[in-house]
């Protein structure tokens, strides 16, 4: 993992959930566990580090190995008006075509891997005792990394089990308890609070102040909070430690670059790389013909993406017809084919970068809103067009206009169902979309199924959405 160190066999074996267990309680392999190894701050800094290993994933096939950030392409973008599969075959095509099963393997995948994250921050803090005049440090990515795990799970899961210290293989009363939405949500602006108190900004793919404030900023947006969020994003774009890369390609392909707020960083070869980038190639990757890019999203290129479309897509040379994802191509080969290895890319995963803040920014102002003329909105809409080189003055954003900014902005980065969501119009715009593809989408699939697995581990304590 690109700037920090991979542990030990050891330390992994104390943290990596067992293929039997419950994915909330992973089973101790070693005898060196974490109720004993921590006695000083760098052996608590190798359970920071496990953390992020964790968010990372592993660049494998194993049904038993951590693949969230990995695979959430599937369940963001491809539940989404943005992408699609290449047939509409197989599992992945249930996303798509919004039949989407509670025994999905992808979706138990999901919410698994990012379990096993949060157990990994619960326990940086159940020994943050240990870790001497660090403690604040490693307490506030503890609490960063935990946030993030739960905005994702709470947003696409709905009412989730809170989980918030390392939970015994007896404890089923909080593994298999779903709390509240609200009580999910209070943990969260808790524990990015105190992350951003804590934390400066010496890293982009480790947790940093800036990074805590852009999240806690569209947890407040995603609850209504336009004040907090407004004063926080503000904070980020006047920290100095930020600015727009003036080529559009550099944001993905030159990492660490001015713009990248916080990252998971990956590097080529081995399982410390990713496999989105393959995926995406068709007959690259281990999945073949998914996250191909729909008609509908190349419509919005044609009248808002400016320079960005190239950057964004392609059509692929061997099948004219169909259109790929061309963020990520590993290592920024846009014009040739690549190598047929799934582990050969080490491009870094953007989580949050300033032309999102900048447009969070915007909604900050418009305030629910369905328009503003506010000079401060103007200016940071203005710029996010200026770099795609849009440059005619803009004198009124309409929500409309920021729903499409932030689609081609950003697209394929995963955050297009989550602002048709923040916004009050995944119903009606994913309603539109599915009738013009004769797809079967209603109001229950905005949010995923619990998995079945759990909910059968659970005998039945734990409940299931509506519609599955």
């Amino acid at each position: 993992m690109k700037q920090l160190q991979i542990l030990t066999l050891v330390l992994l074996g104390a943290f990596v959930s067992s293929c039997e267990e419950d994915y909330l309680e992973p089973a101790l392999t070693s005898a060196i566990n974490g109720s004993n190894f921590y006695s000083n701050a760098e052996q608590v800094e190798s359970a920071v580090i496990n953390m992020y290993d964790g968010l990372q994933g592993v660049n494998s096939s194993s049904g038993n190995d951590n693949h969230a950030t990995q695979i959430e392409f599937y369940i963001t973008e491809m539940r989404s008006d943005n992408t699609r599969t290449k047939s509409s075959e197989g599992e992945a095509a249930q996303f798509e075509s919004y039949d989407v099963q509670a025994t999905n393997g992808i979706v138990e995948d999901y919410y698994r891997s990012f379990y096993n994250v949060i157990f990994r921050a619960n326990t940086v803090l159940a020994n943050l005792s240990a870790a001497g005049s660090s403690a604040d440090q490693f307490e506030g990515e503890a609490k960063f990394v935990r946030a993030y795990a739960n905005f994702n799970l709470v947003r696409l899961y709905g009412a989730i089990p809170l989980v918030t210290e390392p939970i015994s293989p007896l404890n089923t009363e909080v593994a298999y308890t779903r709390a509240s939405v609200a009580d999910v949500y209070a943990l969260i602006v808790s524990d990015l609070t105190t992350a951003a108190a804590n934390l400066n900004n010496d890293y982009r793919t480790r947790a940093s102040r800036s990074a805590a404030q852009a999240l806690l900023a569209k947890v407040h947006l995603t609850l209504g909070n336009y004040a907090d969020a407004r004063s926080l994003l503000e904070a980020v774009v006047t920290s100095g430690g930020y600015s727009l890369e003036s080529n559009f390609s550099d944001v993905f392909y030159d990492e660490g670059n001015s713009e990248t707020i916080f990252a998971i960083g990956y590097s080529p070869g081995g399982l410390d790389s990713q496999n989105f980038s393959a995926e995406w190639l068709n007959a690259v990757g281990r999945t073949a013909g998914v996250n191909y890019v729909t008609a509908d999203v190349r419509a919005a290129f044609e009248d808002f993406g400016g320079n960005r479309s190239a950057v964004s897509f392609r059509q692929d040379a061997s099948q004219p017809n169909q259109y790929q994802v061309a963020k990520y191509f590993p290592n920024g080969e846009l014009d040739a084919p690549y190598v047929a290895d799934p582990t050969k890319a080490g491009n870094d995963w953007i989580v949050l970068r300033l032309a999102d803040v900048l447009l969070l920014h915007v909604e900050s102002i418009m305030a629910g809103a369905n328009e503003t003329i506010d000079p401060a909105a103007l200016a940071s809409f203005q710029a996010v067009r200026d770099r795609a080189g849009l440059t005619t003055p803009v004198t009124i954003v309409t929500k409309d206009l920021l729903l499409n900014e932030r689609r081609v902005e950003l697209a394929f980065e995963n955050h297009r169902l989550f602002d048709l969501m923040r916004l009050g119009v995944a119903q009606d715009v994913l309603s539109a979309f599915s009738t013009a593809n004769g797809y079967g989408f209603t109001s229950t699939d905005i949010l995923l199924p619990i998995p079945q697995r759990e909910i059968g581990l659970s005998l039945g304590a734990l409940t299931q959405n509506p519609g599955y």
